[in-house]
């Protein structure tokens, strides 16, 4: 009876938590975006940005693997940031073969918008909880990842699982046993917290989130 009990609790507990992962993919991602950026942005493309603001050396490999798309996908989604002047790419002046991508003005006024508007939303869904009740809470579901990510037959040998919420420490990396690609690609310093797309700011108070940087990145073919 008790493990019948268990059963339906995990069960229970499984779709709650793939309820609340659709909810925040399709307002706190998705329907933002579109407020801010409207229809000329994906999601996908929107990765990109954040993924040239929080990364140093990488190859257009390693963007691919970001996205979770082909090498030939990513180069394409890196050539339709740059018609739209999201992005900046020049060659570098030490390697021919590599390319230097950074934001324009453009893209950190989308990505500051995207936070501000997020934020706000975010205010009226997490006021309602305090502080030691948002920290348990992301700690419990941290430790079941890890739990969970442990008995994978395919483990990924670099994470990507946070994609545009990077914080450190991190929790799952730590638990899960992890390598981290943002710290494995970051720039001088590692930020404590999210960034332009990081944790909403009831979160962000929480756990101590600082500002995020906005800087270029070298893609290299490969």
């Amino acid at each position: 009876m008790q493990e019948a009990v268990r059963c339906e609790l995990a069960k229970d507990f499984l779709r709650s938590a793939r309820v609340f992962a659709w909810s925040v993919r399709e307002v706190f991602e998705r329907q933002v975006l579109r407020e801010v950026a409207g229809a000329r942005l994906s999601f996908t493309q929107f990765k990109l940005l954040y993924f040239v603001a929080n990364t140093d050396t990488h190859t257009v490999g390693d963007a691919a693997a970001f996205l979770g798309v082909s090498k030939a996908a990513a180069s394409k989604a890196v050539q339709k940031l740059v018609e739209q002047r999201l992005l900046r790419r020049v060659v570098s002046p030490l390697n021919r073969r590599s390319s230097q991508l950074t934001l324009t003005a453009a893209s950190q006024r989308l990505l500051e918008e995207f936070q501000a508007a997020r934020d706000q939303l975010a205010a009226g869904i997490f006021g309602q909880f305090s502080a030691h009740q948002l920290r348990e809470t992301s700690e419990i579901l941290d430790r079941l990842a890890a739990a969970i990510a442990s008995r994978s037959k395919n483990p990924d040998p670099v994470c990507l699982r946070c994609e545009v919420y990077f914080c450190q420490p991190c929790r799952f990396g730590e638990w899960g046993r992890r390598n981290c690609f943002y710290e494995g690609h970051k720039r001088g310093r590692v930020e404590s917290t999210a960034n332009p797309a990081g944790a909403p700011k009831g979160l962000q108070e929480a756990a101590g989130v600082a500002a995020t940087p906005k800087a270029g990145a070298v893609v290299r073919e490969g």
